[in-house]
């Protein structure tokens, strides 16, 4: 039985400490990409535009749980009930993507918006250079193929075990006026 809960015990930390497996179970991963996108979805309300507070209030929390527990984390941000994702700051490499799970373990710096724009390096660039910012590029929207555009807030974050990220959550519906306030990259 002891030997049993070691080896538990060390499954359970390699998961902690290795965003890849994380994506290894299609099966697990595409239920909970389903319920993440399902939130996202149930989010966007065609009456009322979501404010940029609710996803800065996002990434500040997962800032603070990502420092409190580092990598531990990832699972908490998939399924129900959040929407963050989270990537290396200096290799570019995906730990989270709640919705599209098959880009975790890739290394996105090379990877460009439906339009031609090298997102992941903006977003870099901009927690590089400013700590935080807002973003737009052109990407899917939740549970469809159709491309829309995204305004995404982004910022650096540095998780307990010393690895430096950037935290993502982005608006699908949004003001044109609270656009306005806000300076974009």
């Amino acid at each position: 039985m002891l030997n049993k809960i070691i080896v538990l015990i060390a499954l359970s930390a390699t998961v902690t400490f290795s965003p890849r497996l994380l994506a290894q179970d299609d099966t697990a991963a595409a239920a909970l990409a389903a319920e993440s996108s399902a939130y996202c979805s149930s989010t966007i309300n065609k009456d009322r535009p979501t404010p940029p507070g609710v996803v800065i209030a996002k990434v500040n929390d997962a800032c603070a749980l990502l420092a409190k527990e580092g990598p531990a984390a990832f699972p908490k941000f998939c399924g129900k009930g959040t929407y963050v994702a989270v990537q290396d700051l200096n290799s570019g490499e995906e730990y989270v993507a709640p919705i599209q799970y098959k880009m975790v373990g890739q290394k996105l710096k090379g990877q460009k918006d439906a339009k031609g724009k090298p997102v992941f390096v903006i977003m870099s660039g901009v927690v590089r250079e400013k700590g935080e910012g807002w973003v737009e590029y052109y990407w899917p929207k939740p549970g469809t193929q159709e491309i829309v555009h995204k305004i995404s807030f982004v910022k650096k974050c540095t998780m307990a075990n010393g690895v430096d990220v950037v935290v993502i959550s982005g608006l699908y519906h949004y003001s044109d006026d609270d656009v306005a306030k806000l300076e974009l990259n």
